[in-house]
């Protein structure tokens, strides 16, 4: 993670944006009258959101952690992709 002042962000505001979107730096933004802001890659976000989504609901979240547990006991079963 980054820590950059406003008027910094603003001056390498190319080198910042390629950064995070080449190098999936999260830059935030100190601000000094106002609040800090984050930079982030839209990618890295909607993963972000998915992810929130999906252990936003109780029974998808149990699902989850358990279908974890039995991978990482052992359980499961390597199987072929099918190609069509």
């Amino acid at each position: 993670m980054k820590v950059v002042n406003y008027s910094e962000f603003r001056q390498n505001l190319a080198d910042n944006l390629n950064s995070v979107n080449d190098d999936h730096e999260i830059v935030v933004v100190s601000r000094t009258k106002g609040r800090n802001i984050v930079v982030m890659d839209l990618d890295e976000f909607n993963a972000i959101q998915e992810t929130l989504h999906l252990l936003g609901a109780a029974a998808n979240r149990h699902r989850l952690e358990t279908a974890l547990q039995e991978m990482e006991s052992g359980g499961g079963r390597k199987r072929k992709l099918i190609n069509e």
